[in-house]
């Protein structure tokens, strides 16, 4: 039995069964316009007979393309990807999902150690551009990559804590006015919204204020945000239903910024035998698939995870002069938490 390896075919092959020069098979598979359609035809008819299979990879690195975008995922320091949010992760399919059809790998990095983390991945070559999601609740790391943003063009956020870098959002606003006026076309009139606006997520003070807009356009009494505190967000969510229904105050709509948070609520709700939604409506926002599940299900404002994951795609790739900071519309899903 021979020890010898099978032949590797190469470009040398194809250009001998077609006929032609190896620099007229490596122009006529990258689709140079160089070549004549009968000499493009002959040498695919080659390749496809040799079974010779371009690397494109190796192609792009030759001319400065990696063919991968890095995805970094920004988790809380002491906790692993586990309890990471959810949401991101609906956000980290549909962004691997949008990279892989402009034809991109990506490349998936989970971070939080302050000593840990990298993001110079265009600097390296070792993707093209880079894309920052997570929780904003780790400042060190915003921190760097707001430093990597200033050296890079090639890069784009979702949840960033400030605003001098090019970001992707919902659009917080209109999904604010959304949340309120389902809770008032079911009939309730002391709505509150649960969440701090000053906080680091800065889409927290937009929903707010799309909170304060449809307020005033129903003519009903806008409150104060109502900031709870807690380890994490449906802790927070526990916290602001024990606070509230202690304080003695009147409400018979919430409407919470994040899906976490209304989903404690509705734990704690029904451990104080409180009717949802005939005695009180409840809203989150973020489209969490387990809200499906609650008790009751949530009904919630939801971005478009598709177009979310494609714009991010696009912003990180986009040339200086068309990465504009870009929204993503949200709609209303509606379940059984409001009547």
């Amino acid at each position: 039995m021979s020890n010898s390896r099978p032949h590797r075919v190469t470009s040398i092959d194809v250009a001998e069964k077609a006929g032609v020069s190896q620099s007229t098979v490596s122009r006529a598979l990258s689709g140079s316009e160089t070549i004549t359609e009968a000499t493009r035809r002959r040498v695919e008819q080659a390749a496809a007979d040799l079974g010779y299979h371009v690397n494109m990879r190796a192609a792009g690195l030759r001319k400065g393309e990696t063919g991968s975008i890095a995805i970094v995922v920004i988790g809380r320091e002491g906790q692993g990807p586990a309890a990471i949010n959810p949401f991101y992760y609906s956000l980290l399919g549909s962004t691997c999902a949008a990279a892989a059809e402009r034809g991109y790998e990506a490349l998936v990095s989970f971070q939080a150690k302050e000593d840990e983390l990298f993001g110079h991945y265009v600097a390296r070559r070792q993707a093209d551009a880079v894309v920052v999601i997570g929780t904003a609740m780790n400042a060190g790391a915003w921190d760097y990559f707001r430093q990597v943003a200033g050296e890079s063009r090639s890069i784009a956020f979702w949840g960033s804590p400030f605003d001098d870098a090019v970001w992707v959002r919902s659009d917080n606003m209109a999904g604010g006015r959304l949340a309120v006026e389902r809770l008032v076309k079911g009939g309730a009139k002391d709505i509150v919204f649960v969440g701090d606006p000053n906080s680091s997520q800065k889409q927290f003070r937009e929903r707010f204020e799309g909170y304060q807009a449809a307020m005033q356009a129903a003519g009903l009494e806008e409150r104060p945000a109502f900031v709870s505190v807690g380890s994490d967000r449906v802790s927070q969510g526990r916290n602001a239903i024990i606070r509230l229904t202690e304080s003695g105050a009147a409400f018979d709509g919430l409407f919470f910024a994040c899906d976490a948070m209304a989903l404690g609520a509705l734990e704690e709700l029904a451990l104080r035998d409180v009717n949802v939604p005939n005695a009180v409506g409840v809203v989150g926002f973020d489209g969490l698939g387990s809200g499906e599940f609650s008790n009751p299900p949530l009904t919630t404002v939801e971005p478009d995870f598709a177009e979310a994951g494609r714009l991010l795609i696009e912003t990180a790739l986009a040339n200086e002069g068309d990465r504009a900071e870009r929204r993503v519309p949200v709609r209303l899903v509606e379940r059984s938490s409001v009547k």
